[in-house]
């Protein structure tokens, strides 16, 4: 499609025209975020013309105006994606007009083509670059980039062709375009030219646009549009942006199913899961003389997830939806999710499971609308009872859990002979992710604090707790055990710890550790009075707390809401008062705060010269709706409650 068909021309001169007057008559707030703003985007058009191969060409057009220094120092340079395996990007033109009346026409064959930074994977990923110089308040820049293909790397290769640039999923077209800005817009619009024999269907999320489609030379143009808009307001440790903020997803595929089965016909025809001999004995010695089916796929997931390394380099054909073989994964040891799931499914195939790869998001939610959503791949594999279940090697290394339950809630689409719709993972009982702190404190009359304390933990707990012994030096252990005594306290001082035989061998039970110690000066001395803290709510294994880490001082929310997982927390603590001094049985306290996302259940009280501290706390998601906030932050704000100081009086 060529840019005349976005009316380019007409629709910025208007726009310009009526900055920042007419363009800026919206609602109070929204006006001052205009006048506010180091730049101002006047226009931001992307126009997409697909071809019958599904193949698209894309015109993306921005026009900014720079406001302050500020502004002009963080858009002097011009950043574009791109991947060379399944796309061409570069830029047309650039025109910088300089509030002096200057109109400067910058020269792209100046422009930069670099390797994108990368992390883990090498797929060699490329960023066009294009420097203006200097920009001044009031100048306002236009450019325009010319993208052909699709946007993620899939199954071609570096081809010179025109093939690259045509999808995998041949003949099909998807995209899903974020509405929500970094910057105040006067106006963004996406525009679509599809062949009039494509059927599309899309739907614009959380939020409002104003949409059209005519008929044009054959093709159906579709266009979608919103009109002074202004950067989204995030909330603390709320859901992805995708799942709260504007955006439009569309799609040619029919549904999900049509998606499942291409990709398993495509990872079959591939031969992605054939055998090789010296894998098949590595699986035959795993699993003599497991018994249950459940004990084979837990030894095999085990396996794959703690000796496949994550790395990936760019291979050439077989990246992407196609999973790279087992004689290459298991020869290299070393993959992305994609390799470290095919040498799963391959294990379980040659111990007699029948087992499929599986695209998944995560991080935010996958629609209905089959726009693939997707940036991490896992394994299903096929009970005896015919079900279904999802398998994660990649988020799973040294965890007891074969499905990570950081990822519960999560959608995922198995590529399974006979198709399927999009799955979702349940969520995961609080009770298989708990932590148990239970201290057994003496407390002298000069504040001194003596006792011992028993941790245990199970699931992404026992993960979190147990990850100094599975990935720390061995020489750290003791270091590392000590450094949670001295977040209570810098005078703790360790006397001794017992971490069991063998706290590497995360399969053999929960973790269980017992540390025993004294810290001077725990309690603050006065005259009458000593002035102490639990020490099971004294910054104790704060990190494994992560909903400690919400700020629930907010009254109220607008969007979801994440923790690292569904939890159960049991805290008991005893501290056996000196002689001579006593706890204001005024003081006492009893909780009972419930709700169906969270509950917890709480005392204090002295008994026989001792205080004793009980508590359970429950959490029972790992994604919270909005309207969850209040059953959430409730419990929690009384499980923080018990933090408090307790003053302990002479008799």
């Amino acid at each position: 499609m060529q840019m005349k068909n976005v009316v380019l021309p007409m629709a910025v001169c208007a726009l310009f025209a009526c900055f920042p007057t007419e363009g800026m008559q919206a609602a109070e707030g929204r006006e001052a975020a205009f006048e506010q703003a180091d730049c101002v985007t006047l226009l931001d058009s992307t126009a997409v013309s697909v071809q019958e191969t599904g193949s698209g060409s894309f015109a993306v057009y921005k026009k900014f105006k720079v406001q302050t220094m500020a502004g002009g120092v963080a858009n002097h340079v011009i950043k574009y994606d791109y991947d060379p395996l399944t796309a061409f990007a570069e830029f047309k033109q650039a025109t910088i007009y300089r509030a002096s009346g200057d109109v400067v026409n910058v020269d792209v064959t100046q422009a930069c083509d670099y390797a994108a930074p990368a992390r883990a994977i090498y797929w060699g990923a490329r960023q066009i670059m294009l420097d203006l110089g200097r920009l001044e308040p009031g100048d306002v820049v236009e450019y325009e980039i010319a993208k052909k293909g699709f946007t993620y790397a899939l199954l071609a290769g570096p081809e010179e062709d025109e093939s690259r640039f045509i999808p995998p999923m041949r003949g099909q077209f998807y995209d899903i375009v974020p509405f929500w800005v970094s910057e105040p817009t006067v106006r963004k619009v996406y525009q679509l030219s599809i062949p009039q024999s494509k059927e599309i269907q899309f739907q614009f999320f959380q939020g409002e646009c104003a949409s059209s489609m005519y008929y044009d030379e054959g093709r159906k143009v579709y266009t979608f549009a919103v009109d002074d808009a202004v950067p989204f307001r995030r909330e603390p440790n709320m859901v992805d942006l995708f799942d709260s903020a504007p955006k439009l997803m569309l799609s040619s595929t029919p549904e999900w199913k049509d998606k499942s089965l291409w990709f398993n016909k495509v990872n079959e025809d591939y031969g992605s899961f054939e055998p090789i001999p010296e894998a098949q004995a590595k699986v035959n010695d795993l699993i003599k003389g497991k018994k249950t089916e459940m004990e084979k796929i837990a030894v095999l997931t085990h396996w794959v997830a703690d000796n496949i390394r994550y790395s990936g380099i760019s291979m050439g054909k077989g990246e992407g939806y196609t999973l790279h073989n087992l004689k290459m994964n298991y020869t290299d040891r070393c993959g992305v999710c994609k390799d470290i799931a095919s040498t799963l499914i391959s294990f379980l195939r040659m111990a007699g499971f029948e087992a499929y790869p599986a695209m998944t998001m995560a991080g935010s939610r996958v629609e209905k609308i089959p726009a693939d959503h997707f940036n991490h791949c896992v394994a299903v594999v096929k009970l005896s009872n015919g079900t279904y279940i999802p398998l994660d090697p990649t988020w799973v290394p040294f965890v007891r859990e074969v499905w990570s339950s950081a990822e519960q809630q999560q959608n995922y689409l198995p590529g399974v002979p006979e198709g399927s719709d999009l799955c979702i993972t349940p969520v995961s009982a609080p009770e298989n992710h708990y932590l148990r702190l239970k201290a057994k404190n003496r407390l002298e009359a000069d504040g001194t604090l003596k006792g011992e304390l028993i941790v245990e933990a199970e699931g992404q707990t026992d993960a979190s707790v147990r990850r100094v012994f599975t990935s720390g030096w061995l020489s750290d252990w003791k270091n590392t055990m000590e450094q949670q005594l001295l977040n209570v306290s810098p005078s703790a001082k360790m006397t001794s710890i017992d971490w069991g035989k063998n706290p590497k061998d995360y399969q053999a039970a929960p973790i269980r550790l017992v540390f025993r110690y004294e810290i001077p000066d725990y309690a603050v001395k006065t005259d009458d009075a000593l002035l102490v803290k639990p020490m099971v709510m004294n910054n104790l294994y704060h990190s494994v707390k992560s909903f400690l880490r919400i700020d629930t001082s907010l009254e109220e929310r607008k969007y979801g809401f994440k923790d690292a997982c569904s939890r159960l927390v049991e805290q008991e603590e005893s501290i056996q008062l000196p002689a001579g001094y006593g706890w204001d049985v005024a003081e006492a306290k009893r909780s009972d705060v419930s709700s169906p996302v969270a509950s917890f259940e709480g005392s204090i009280q002295e008994e026989d010269n001792k205080i004793l501290l009980k508590q359970k706390l429950e959490l029972r998601k790992r994604v919270y709706e909005a309207a969850d906030w209040d059953g959430f932050r409730k419990p929690v704000d009384e499980f923080k409650s018990y933090g408090d100081y307790l003053v302990i009086k002479k008799k």
